[in-house]
């Protein structure tokens, strides 16, 4: 699909988008048709109210859309386009009532909401196209949400048809169209260079583990983006139950929310060193799967004593971000659907992060704010460092008692970054119901607010 604007022409109907208070104050400047037909229509102004207004010959002549009041708004991400199930096909230009602040935010949310995931069934949506409001920057705007899209399809495929085959294939064709370059290193070549967690996660899977690092840019500040690439984990021999591992595809939504947001990051050309690693594995279950007890040596050279063979995501991060520190690189980050009890903190809408970077914080909130893309900073907090660290070994990747899984998760992550400016994102990239501008399925959760941000933390 194309999530693009429609070109600003006189058939595009106008939209005047009304607030409850605002409806009879609109009316008041209608003929009297158009004053009956509203409101004999019952339209009211709230969040999700369309209407089409005929003229004199039955069709339409312009549309509007409810907006809600400022409090309706607060609990909806995308208010504007919640209306586009009741308007009809056709091409749209906002004539009236959209505010100048709302605007870029609004003309985003309708794009995204032009997605649909269309590989195995062909269904397209009826075409409810919009022409860019004034003001905005539409290029932008497009960029952000094919990008959003292409996340969103990787983490919606199934595991079958997006293992680490297939998430090399993206990253590749990423390179090919934008310009970028691509290594990879690939099942026991991984030992040979000195990543065994990574391999020892991956080496029970139908398909090679591999370490996936693409490098965009030749000027400007470094950036590497680090994203867990678990195509599906059953657990290993501390095997999920069914109603865990129905949604396992998405263990490799931090993959996908890194690869969206470079392809965002190398199509509006930001004047970066970006670099792109990606441990991509399966964790199955094989005569080959890793055991609960054993002790791994990471790239860094610190022990692991393997306490759960279902806490994969962290072993597999941790090489990647040893080899990223190597580098040097002025900011890194790292997202990954990594624990459970990051939702059971937060739920599925926010993106928890941890951070010891005040200056990338308050950017980011700046940043979530504007971008419509909300995240919630979580504590390194130094106390639980003794949760992590087990005696037999230097570290525990699954400490006993469920207490601050996330935390525990986001401390060991932070052992291996040096000292490297660094925030870690504990995503859920997965929709569980649709809502305006986010169908149900694979979702960006903290790349718009990154984008934001990143002009601060990098002085660009």
């Amino acid at each position: 699909m194309t999530l693009t604007f429609a070109a600003a022409d006189a058939d595009a109907l106008p939209l005047h988008v009304l607030e409850p208070d605002a409806v009879e104050t609109w009316l008041d400047g209608q003929d009297d048709r158009t004053r009956a037909w509203v409101k004999a229509s019952g339209f009211s102004g709230g969040i999700g109210a369309g209407l089409m207004i005929p003229g004199a010959d039955g069709a339409p002549v312009a549309a509007l859309a409810g907006y809600g009041t400022v409090a309706q708004r607060a609990r909806v991400r995308f208010a504007l386009c919640a209306a586009l199930p009741a308007l009809a096909e056709g091409s749209y230009r906002v004539a009236s009532g959209l505010p100048e602040t709302d605007a870029e935010r609004e003309a985003l949310g309708w794009l995204l909401s032009l997605y649909a995931f269309e590989r195995y069934r062909k269904s397209p949506a009826p075409a409810k196209t919009l022409v860019a409001p004034d003001g905005v920057d539409a290029a932008r705007l497009e960029i952000l949400a094919q990008s959003e899209a292409l996340s969103r399809d990787l983490i919606n495929t199934p595991a079958a048809d997006m293992g680490p085959d297939a998430l090399e294939k993206a990253v590749r064709d990423l390179a090919y169209r934008l310009g970028g370059r691509v290594e990879v290193i690939k099942g026991d070549d991984l030992l040979a260079q000195n990543f065994p967690m990574i391999h020892a996660v991956g080496r029970a899977g139908p398909q090679a583990p591999r370490l996936i690092d693409l490098r965009w840019g030749d000027t400007g500040p470094k950036l590497t983006l680090v994203g867990k690439g678990v195509c599906f984990d059953t657990g290993g021999l501390n095997l999920k139950p069914g109603s865990s591992m129905g949604l396992m595809k998405k263990d490799m939504g931090g993959a996908a929310n890194t690869i969206g947001l470079a392809r965002a990051i190398m199509a509006l050309k930001l004047p970066v060193q970006l670099r792109l690693l990606i441990p991509a594995v399966e964790n199955s279950v094989s005569t080959d799967s890793f055991r609960p007890g054993d002790i791994l040596t990471s790239r860094k050279g610190l022990t692991v004593e393997i306490n759960n063979t279902d806490a994969e995501g962290r072993l597999v991060l941790a090489d990647a971000l040893t080899y990223a520190a190597e580098d040097a690189p002025d900011f890194m980050l790292s997202m990954a659907t990594l624990t459970g009890a990051a939702r059971v903190a937060v739920g599925p809408d926010l993106a928890p992060y941890y951070t010891d970077d005040d200056t990338f914080a308050e950017a980011l909130t700046l940043g979530a704010k504007a971008g419509a893309d909300p995240v919630w900073r979580m504590p390194f907090h130094d106390p639980y460092e003794t949760m992590i660290e087990p005696g037999i070994a230097d570290l525990d990747n699954a400490p006993s008692g469920g207490f601050a899984g996330s935390i525990t998760a986001a401390l060991f992550l932070r052992r291996f970054v040096g000292e490297t400016r660094y925030a870690h994102f504990d995503i859920y990239a997965w929709q569980p119901s649709a809502a305006p501008g986010r169908s149900k399925g694979g979702l960006w959760q903290g790349p718009r607010a990154i984008l934001n941000a990143l002009p601060q933390v990098l002085d660009l």
